[in-house]
């Protein structure tokens, strides 16, 4: 089994069964007798094709079937400590419903599969709770909120921005001239235009993560500096009924321009400070992939950054980190590298350069993809070719550590949505170019004073 995705004939039997649904009985027996007839190499542009099918279906066969959104986590173990194992994940769903773009053009499901889920999904979403437009973290298939932590029962304005891309992105893609997806549209635009960004100012000059209307603004969480949260302020300033002005942006999230400052690592300038305080050199990976899934870094900059420059430097940071590998963990180096929040041996865990625990996690480099094209497909090709067993139903497990031994069959949204979405960004442009289109979207940018590139002509990088 060592080699099981190395070989192409594999690679559509893998295919064709998930198309299919056959059992696994079948799918074993199915898969040795191509495995007798395997060609000895796989190309990158297959490897990308798995991959991107074994994620997306994370989001397709994987869902919450009331809602047809995502679950926050999938254990193939069947071990759920202290969480029920359908509750579903806002941020997690709007990488989902990207996803299933993606699904669409690779011809994984139909357009109207796709149209049916989304159907399902938004009215699943319109009858929820929000709180000022505002969906909470986590929701239960009843519609209604679990709490993520003690206080955080309330609205969720980080993981909302999240979930609109996803909706926006949608919106664009589903264009045609006819009663069921004008409809579509329709309710996207109501959900969008709901969320009361100004709310979550507090009437200050910045955006707080948390409201509820039991425990008000305790959660006392402003959101500054840079972080995964870029996507949350540009949409905040292109709303059509509750934008925040300039000021919001330039004082609450980059600190009357103290976000410039930034860092030299690895040979590599930060471009921007990662910490609003400066206590790290440089944060979890994620940063570079959760607000750019739509938002397009090629040729987008502002008055503090080239945000291209920023999230390709960021995953640089992290190969190096991994060749010179300082703390010599077990297995890093070149084709093994990556660093994010994730599972961790212990818990959960923000893993960087500075705070390495020994653990990679797939969704780093992968969806670092249109950023670093060499270096994550060698990621890809070593993992799918050595090291099989950390890879199962929905593409390759949340997270590893060869130092210690470890790799739990468990599965994270968050983390599994951008890996298709981003290698579709790679490979075509596709997320990115229907986000960008957004005539809302393209009004806040210029609200902010953002510098887009056209860069509607470019397949990729």
């Amino acid at each position: 089994m060592k080699n099981l995705f190395m070989w192409t004939s594999a690679i559509i039997v893998v295919l064709a069964m998930a198309l299919s649904g056959c059992n696994d009985s079948k799918k074993d027996k199915v898969q040795k007798a191509a495995l007798a007839k395997a060609e000895p190499r796989i190309s990158d542009e297959e490897l990308m094709d798995l991959v991107q099918h074994q994620t997306f279906n994370y989001f397709w066969e994987g869902a919450e079937p009331t809602s047809g959104l995502a679950r926050e986590r999938i254990h193939l173990d069947n071990v759920y400590p202290n969480h029920d194992k359908d509750i579903v994940t806002i941020g997690g769903s709007g990488f989902g419903l990207m996803a299933i773009l993606v699904g669409v053009e690779r011809n994984f499901i139909t357009r109207e599969q796709a149209l049916d889920r989304y159907e399902k999904s938004i009215g699943f979403l319109q009858r929820a709770d929000r709180f000022h437009g505002v969906w909470p973290h986590w929701l239960m298939p009843t519609g209604r909120t679990a709490p993520f932590s003690e206080k955080d029962d309330g609205g969720d304005l980080v993981e909302t921005s999240f979930l609109l891309q996803g909706l926006l992105t949608a919106k664009e893609y589903f264009n045609k001239n006819n009663p069921r997806e004008e409809k579509l549209r329709n309710q996207i635009q109501q959900l969008w235009e709901e969320v009361d960004f100004s709310w979550y100012t507090k009437k200050e000059n910045t955006l707080y993560w948390h409201w509820s209307p039991n425990y008000g603004w305790e959660m006392n969480f402003p959101v500054g500096g840079y972080n995964e949260a870029l996507i949350m302020y540009v949409l905040a300033a292109a709303s059509p009924k509750h934008a925040i002005p300039k000021e919001v942006y330039e004082q609450g999230w980059a600190g009357n321009g103290a976000i410039k400052k930034d860092t030299t690592y690895y040979g590599l300038t930060t471009e921007i400070n990662h910490y609003e305080h400066g206590n790290a050199p440089v944060g979890p990976l994620f940063w570079a992939h959760y607000s750019y899934l739509g938002l397009d870094p090629r040729g987008l900059s502002d008055q503090y950054a080239d945000y291209w420059e920023v999230n390709q430097n960021h995953a640089l940071i992290n190969y190096r980190h991994a060749v010179e590998n300082p703390n010599h963990f077990k297995g890093y180096g070149e084709s093994c590298w990556g660093l994010t929040s994730s599972y961790s041996i212990n818990g959960y865990a923000g893993h960087r350069p500075d705070e390495d625990l020994g653990v990679i996690a797939p969704t780093a480099a992968l969806s670092s993809i249109p950023y670093t094209p060499k270096e994550s497909l060698g990621f890809l090709r070593h993992l799918y070719t050595e090291h099989d067993s950390l890879i199962g139903k929905y593409g390759p497990y949340d997270a590893f550590s060869f130092e210690k031994n470890w790799s739990p069959p468990r599965y994270l949204a968050i983390d599994q949505g951008p890996i298709p979405v981003m290698i579709e960004n790679h490979r075509t442009g596709l997320l990115w170019k229907l986000f960008m289109q957004n005539e809302d979207l393209r009004r806040g940018l210029d609200r902010l004073g953002f510098i887009v590139e056209d860069t509607s002509q470019n397949t990729g990088p």
